[in-house]
């Protein structure tokens, strides 16, 4: 089984809402079952995303914080 394509944005250094329409246009160019990994600075990422992937159906595989970075993994539903 081979592995899904991920696509990688970066957004650091850009606040709210800014991470998460730019996460929104490049879920909107893939596949269904294709991850995108989010790269943002801003902490209200976390919440962000969270709620974005219970409202759109998407999955948050993964969000974490390592040195005031947050990565979010999400799968394209």
């Amino acid at each position: 089984m081979t592995e899904p394509a991920v696509q990688e944005v970066d957004a650091t250094g850009l606040q709210c809402p800014m991470p998460l329409l730019m996460a929104k246009r490049a879920l909107n160019g893939l596949a269904s079952g294709e991850q995108l990994r989010v790269i943002a600075t801003d902490r209200g990422s976390v919440r962000d995303f969270q709620v974005f992937a219970e409202q759109s159906g998407h999955r948050l595989l993964a969000s974490g914080e390592q040195d005031g970075v947050y990565i979010h993994l999400l799968q394209k539903a």
